[in-house]
């Protein structure tokens, strides 16, 4: 069975998450990836020996030096044989180590180039440095997330990396095939992690912009501000409580017993809706997770546990989508790793390996550019690559 884009082949100079999330889940589709690596600069990813194998799985690796002299040249024959350049590093520095989009379109006119920062190419902050943190905060989200007596909590993922950076990208560059397709014309992809941060004000801004409505945290029904929310169990555990449409609501109150409270889940004055949270923390206090857990395991309220890891690893329904796999490593022994979330009738995803050591494919892709075996030494013995 062919993967869908099997057709594709990129060439990878990201690092840390963005990047290598969004390249990755390229490589699950089938598209072979080349991660170009430095053999003196650290990478935080590879210290880190499980995620390094996740992030990195299915990449062919091939360290080069883009410092030393000779190495621009050696990229810009590489190119010649991809279809799309990801890169990551703060604006001006591919162009000053000679392998910038316009060096490269020179060579390779339809290619697309994928450029993802922090605040993109252009504005005051395109050369500032900043994280997740950082991303998230400038947007305007942080301003209601969190709880009022605590302000912004720092989040368990990395939001403006991989929903930002990583989605974002991908949507771009595949857009962008789709429209060489059309065309035959290549181009430069911008794409700022804060950006699409912004974006996801996407039910709260329009009302902040038009009606001067600013969301406040704990004041919105999605965010704290109704019963829409988390509730501690007797051994202190917490379930999620979804059950914003009228049924579910309903079948909520019959499950805790509590039909008193239907009237309430509509009332949106801030005394009612203390009320109903401070009755629904009540119910769910008086039982332990598990006994939850069971009750509402095939009722339709939308109120569901909150798993750690290894409990959604044996969870039936990702189970049954595959959501943890088994990918094969060098020793010949398997990992188990997270399993892409695009499913396809006509094509399965491809885990061919975990992450590949540096340089690991160094010649064999070298000589599949039209290098020749001389020429490859020769750049080893130049430590141009490793």
């Amino acid at each position: 069975m062919q993967a869908m884009l099997s057709q594709l082949k990129i060439l990878d100079f990201t690092a840390l998450l963005p990047g290598p999330f969004a390249t990755m889940l390229l490589a699950d589709l089938g598209a072979d990836v080349v991660k170009v690596e430095s053999p003196t600069r650290p990478d935080m990813v590879r210290m880190d020996n499980t995620g390094h194998a996740y992030l990195n799985r299915s990449k062919r690796s091939i360290a080069i030096d883009l410092k030393k002299p000779g190495s621009a040249d050696v990229v810009k024959q590489l190119v010649q044989t991809y279809d799309i350049v990801m890169e990551q590093f703060r604006p001006g520095v591919m162009d000053r180590l000679g392998v910038g989009y316009d060096a490269l379109k020179a060579v390779k006119p339809d290619i697309i180039y994928c450029s993802i920062t922090g605040y993109g190419q252009t504005g005051p902050y395109k050369d500032k440095g900043g994280h997740d943190i950082n991303y998230m905060a400038l947007s305007g989200l942080m301003s209601h997330m969190g709880r009022k007596d605590q302000g912004p909590l720092p989040l368990a993922t990395q939001v403006a990396d991989i929903g930002g950076g990583s989605l974002h990208s991908i949507v771009g560059v595949l857009a962008a095939v789709i429209h060489r397709q059309a065309s035959g014309e290549g181009q430069k992809i911008d794409i700022s992690m804060t950006d699409a941060a912004v974006t996801y004000n996407a039910l709260s801004a329009p009302r902040a912009l038009n009606a001067g409505a600013e969301p406040k945290t704990e004041g919105e029904m999605l965010n704290g501000g109704s019963f829409y929310d988390f509730y501690h169990t007797k051994d202190g555990r917490y379930m999620s409580v979804g059950s914003l449409e009228p049924k579910f609501f309903e079948e909520l109150c019959k499950v805790l017993e509590r039909a008193d409270l239907i009237k309430l889940a509509y009332n949106q004055a801030p005394d009612k809706q203390a009320y109903l949270k401070e009755s629904l923390q009540s119910e769910f206090a008086k039982k332990d997770f598990n006994q939850w857990r069971a009750i509402f395991e095939n009722i339709d309220a939308c109120v569901e546990p909150v798993l750690t890891i290894d409990e959604m690893r044996h969870h039936p329904q990702f189970q049954a989508r595959q959501m943890v796999v088994e990918v094969p490593m060098e020793d010949g022994q398997t990992q188990p790793q997270l399993g892409t979330a695009i499913k396809a009738s006509a094509c399965e995803p491809v885990y061919r390996f975990g992450g590949a050591k540096l340089g690991a494919h160094s010649r064999e892709v070298l000589v599949e550019a039209g290098f020749s075996d001389a020429d490859v030494t020769s750049l080893l013995e130049k430590k141009i690559i490793k």
